[in-house]
């Protein structure tokens, strides 16, 4: 998904056969202490930035994330719909969990991330949908809304990796993430995918009942570039490791674009990646929060193609030339 011109050349290409981070971590023993450390987090639990510190140990659900010990599934699979460097030519390994630390009212993925729809799994299954996705020949493997979800990836990878996985991994996330977990995640994520969806707290708090989240937001979306910098292609253009920034236009000017530009090119990187998306609908309880009950506009997002050229940002995954949004429908 997603729907951007390309207008500064892409990131430098990279040798393919670029080691996953994990592998380092995993040899030394420090993969399996990450999960460990993890999973005694869940006691208190404080690996999303709600902090709602329920023990999830004892197989209490999160306040928000309605997460207790196990994580939940919704579906895994080749997934040909992501950025183009994600999806390449075989799809990026996603894996969707269910449920999430956001409450946005526009989610359009709610059955999802608001109903509930999956199962619960073991870490032993969860690291068998990784080694699945890879025998499929995806790129990588993706993790889909996985911010509630952080010691349940990691006590899964320890055995993935164990089992002979070898993708660069994705966190696909809202980027409403905790310090204490992305601590965890160093050396470990190959590739961060965070959402910026606003620029303004206040917006956010009515939009997608959060707190905070511009603070927590944009030192996350920090965090994450010093850790694994710009985004990087191998000879294929298929991502291995870097950051690529995902952000919504939304109707009213609603996320805030400007701010959120400003924010990546002066205090992240001047040639950080960023996918700007125009394919906002009206879903879930949008109707009740006018402007969300219409459509983008066709000058809205021109408006903010406008901006993201001005920025200097590499811009990914789009139409050259005029913008058709009928193709985003």
């Amino acid at each position: 998904m997603g729907c951007t011109v390309p207008e500064s050349p892409g990131p430098v290409p990279l040798e393919p056969r670029l080691e996953p981070a994990y592998l380092v971590l995993f040899r030394s023993g420090e993969l399996a202490e990450r999960a460990t450390r993890a999973v005694e987090r869940l006691a208190s639990c404080d690996l999303c930035a709600r902090y709602c510190r329920v023990n999830r140990q004892l197989g209490i659900r999160g306040a928000v994330c309605r997460t207790g010990r196990r994580a939940v599934v919704q579906s895994f699979g080749p997934h040909h719909g992501e950025e183009r460097p994600l999806s390449g030519t075989r799809g990026s390994g996603t894996i969707f969990f269910t449920w999430c630390n956001l409450r946005c009212v526009f989610c359009q993925n709610y059955q999802i991330a608001q109903l509930g729809e999956g199962d619960e799994v073991t870490a032993d299954r969860l690291a068998d949908m990784m080694l699945r996705l890879q025998y499929l020949g995806c790129h990588n493997i993706n993790f889909v809304t996985p911010s509630h979800v952080v010691a349940q990836i990691l006590e899964a990878l320890v055995i993935a990796v164990e089992g002979g996985l070898r993708l660069p991994l994705v966190y696909n996330t809202g980027g409403y993430d905790s310090p204490e977990a992305l601590t965890l995640l160093d050396g470990v994520i190959d590739i961060y995918l965070p959402d910026m969806k606003y620029g303004d707290s206040a917006i956010a708090y009515r939009h997608s009942k959060v707190r905070s989240y511009v603070d927590v937001n944009q030192a996350a979306v920090r965090e994450m570039h010093r850790q694994v910098g710009d985004l990087v292609l191998d000879g294929d253009g298929v991502a291995r490791r870097g950051l690529l920034v995902r952000h919504l236009v939304l109707p009213g000017g609603l996320a805030g674009t400007e701010q959120v530009l400003g924010f990546l090119s002066r205090d992240v990187s001047p040639t950080a990646s960023l996918n700007l998306m125009a394919q906002y609908r009206p879903c879930f309880k949008a109707g009740g929060y006018p402007p969300l009950d219409r459509r983008l506009t066709m000058e809205e997002f021109r408006s903010a193609v406008a901006a993201a050229r001005r920025s200097g940002l590499r811009l990914v995954d789009g139409p050259d030339g005029d913008l058709d949004m009928e193709s985003y429908r």
